[in-house]
């Protein structure tokens, strides 16, 4: 197992907390909303989030055959999909640092006949897994909520193969100056949301703040590139509310 969290302070939504913490806080966030997480996706992103996630699997480009780790995987969307194209010469690993989440995800997948997705409970900083063991990574709206997410990438690209993809979909930064406002006061109606979907407003009132303080679309660019991806691309959805970035280990 590779990768180590360091002492620096990173973001937990406003606060700077040790990155021990953030994993301690992040996890108890998805416990709680690890029931509704399906629900409230869909009401915070007005069903989009079902496009963004086939958007970013139709950049992964993937074949019968290949081998895919969806990190951060959830309830299983992104898996869902991958495992369709690698079909039964391939595999998927949904793997997720959080146990609630990753039990869903298993259930979820198994009841619908996916016999190509394994699962692990894996933390992105310290993955698992052999150098080399994936064709292609994907992550969706997962990123941000790593306690290190440039040792989480170096991570990434050290279990892809050389030339491998790694594909991140994260809410991002929206630059129009007319849309801008718009979007931050339907953001501030997440936490109203979880209060009445999810019994708790908390853990949303945290996914706002922590998707105000990912970085911006070149800067996560340049934080790929530093971490050994070349080619490092990213394409705007809904004006820049999420965005793909797409990057090939060197």
């Amino acid at each position: 197992m590779r990768g180590t969290q360091q002492a620096r302070p990173v973001d937990f939504g406003a606060e700077r907390v040790s990155p021990a913490e953030k994993t301690r806080r992040v996890a108890a966030v998805f416990d709680a909303v690890a029931e509704r997480y399906g629900l409230m996706n869909d009401l915070m992103s007005l069903g989009c989030h079902r496009l963004f996630k086939r958007a970013a699997v139709e950049m992964a480009r993937l074949r019968p055959g290949k081998r895919v780790l969806d990190l951060a995987g959830g309830t299983g969307d992104v898996a869902a999909l991958a495992a369709r194209q690698v079909g039964g010469t391939g595999h998927v690993v949904l793997a997720d640092v959080n146990a609630a989440m990753l039990e869903a995800g298993r259930e979820r997948l198994l009841n619908r006949g996916h016999a190509n997705v394994r699962f692990a409970q894996a933390n992105a900083e310290a993955l698992p897994f052999d150098e080399g063991t994936f064709d292609t990574v994907l992550v969706a709206f997962g990123v941000r909520n790593f306690a290190d997410q440039p040792a989480s990438l170096k991570e990434m690209a050290r279990v892809l193969v050389p030339g491998g993809a790694v594909v991140v979909l994260e809410f991002s930064t929206v630059a129009n100056p007319l849309l801008a406002p718009g979007y931050a006061a339907f953001k501030a109606s997440w936490p109203w949301l979880g209060r009445l979907v999810a019994g708790s407003a908390a853990p949303y009132r945290y996914l706002v703040e922590s998707i105000d303080r990912h970085p911006r679309q070149e800067a996560f660019r340049d934080m790929m590139l530093a971490a050994d991806f070349g080619d490092v691309t990213y394409h705007n959805l809904a004006a820049g509310a999420a965005a793909i970035h797409r990057g090939f280990k060197r």
